[in-house]
């Protein structure tokens, strides 16, 4: 069984931040640049993102099924072993009201976690059963308890086998889940080696066994929890500054959950970040990366993890030129899949002098690749290095609350017209 935190600890902070928990303005997330004359170039895109039309794609279930929240749901660790264990997620919702919906799985692991010795990006999950799935109004915080309990069904039946390596959706299912409430996420799962994402204090998520309820951090969920609504949709393919890592516990005050209060219902925000990711995993080109080509617009953000924990599989560290291919690689299959692409730099975090000197010829790059490939540049390093020392991060490894402040407003500013 993972490691799982008490639940009397966890559910204590939960409750006290009732004034922000399961709002689309707050309430659950956190885990875990050098300056030259080409840096400070700008690509700018279109001012609208193109039409399904436009982008001459053949419409899937993605399209008519857009995100309903903006805490991330990938997958970056696998739940080693359970056994008739009812894992319960509360997730925060962008749009309420009476809603169908409807939720999207993968069983194999999207990214590589630390070192990848357990979890690694295309790992196949293992074989299990869904036992039994529902969906609830969690109320504004843990404590109101679960109303307007609905069944999940996958083609009509309550329970599902999932096969290693397998993708599926259930069926939709209606629920009015208030503005300002969390939708539950509640299953009952038996299998090994189940794809799960780490969200220490993003989503607030129990564990239900033999032994009792207990707080958990290794949360299997849906990769997408998907609503029927009408709207723009923007994903966040990135690390764990992308997750939301290192914020305020429960405050939602991450930057693309930030993003998605600014930019209201209208837009869809999806946030496929996901702790110890690397480009180098997003460029296997698996489900994650499928996922994101969804989008009308996709900010692409990577380097961090490739700098510090290097290639899943390799001993030696990555190069400049290295990631710089992989995220030219990255962002010219989201071009070609007709997303309006925005390609962030490498922010400072601490590194040694040999790895900041990676870091600098990689900065150098991105702007390159963004007028090459036809995307538009955020340098987010320059916003996020301390003023006296570039190579030190001003707000953190992680950016607290603050520094994600002011990647949300920069962010904005920069493509208003974008988002108009």
């Amino acid at each position: 069984m993972e490691r799982l935190i008490p639940l009397l600890t966890v559910f204590a902070l939960a409750v006290s931040l009732t004034a922000c928990a399961g709002t689309p303005t707050a309430s659950a997330d956190v885990p875990a640049p050098s300056e030259t004359a080409a840096a400070s170039e700008t690509t700018e895109p279109a001012t609208t993102p193109p039409t399904e039309a436009a982008r001459g794609k053949v419409p899937t279930d993605f399209d008519e099924w857009p995100s309903n929240t903006f805490i991330a749901t990938g997958s970056n660790y696998m739940y080693d072993d359970a056994e008739h264990v009812t894992f319960r997620t509360y997730f925060p919702i962008e749009a309420g009201g009476k809603t169908a919906y409807r939720f999207y799985f993968s069983n194999t692991v999207d990214s590589t976690w630390e070192r990848g010795r357990y979890a690694f990006a295309g790992k196949p999950g293992g074989a299990y059963t869904i036992e039994s799935a529902r969906i609830a109004d969690g109320g504004m915080t843990p404590e109101d308890g679960l109303t307007s309990l609905t069944d999940v069904t996958f083609d009509g039946a309550a329970a599902r086998d999932v096969a290693p390596g397998e993708t599926f959706w259930s069926d939709p299912v209606t629920i009015d889940i208030p503005a300002g409430h969390s939708l539950v996420w509640e299953w009952t799962l038996t299998g090994t080696d189940i794809p799960c994402i780490r969200m220490t204090e993003l989503a607030y998520s129990v564990a239900v066994t033999e032994s009792g309820t207990v707080y958990n951090m290794d949360v299997p969920a849906p990769q997408l929890i998907g609503a029927q609504r009408q709207t723009r949709r923007l994903v966040c393919l990135g690390d764990s500054i992308t997750q939301g890592a290192q914020t305020t516990p429960y405050a939602n005050a991450f930057w693309v959950a930030q993003l998605s209060r600014a930019l209201g219902a209208e837009w869809s925000v999806w946030d496929l970040g996901l702790g110890y990711a690397r480009a180098s995993d997003c460029v296997l080109g698996g489900d994650w990366l499928e996922r994101a080509k969804t989008g009308d617009i996709v900010t692409v953000a990577f380097g961090t993890n490739d700098l510090a924990a290097g290639q899943y599989g390799k001993t030696v560290p990555c190069t400049a030129t290295d990631i710089e291919g992989w995220l030219r690689t990255i962002v010219q299959a989201l071009t070609d899949a007709g997303c309006t692409v925005i390609l962030f730099n490498a922010p400072p975090f601490d590194y040694d002098a040999e790895t900041e000197a990676v870091r600098v010829a990689l900065n150098e790059r991105i702007p390159v690749i963004a007028a090459e490939t036809g995307a538009a540049y955020f340098d987010w390093a320059s916003l996020l290095s301390s003023p006296d020392d570039p190579a030190v991060p001003r707000y953190g490894g992680h950016p607290n609350d603050e520094g994600c402040q002011v990647i949300a407003d920069a962010f904005l500013e920069q493509f208003a017209a974008l988002f108009g």
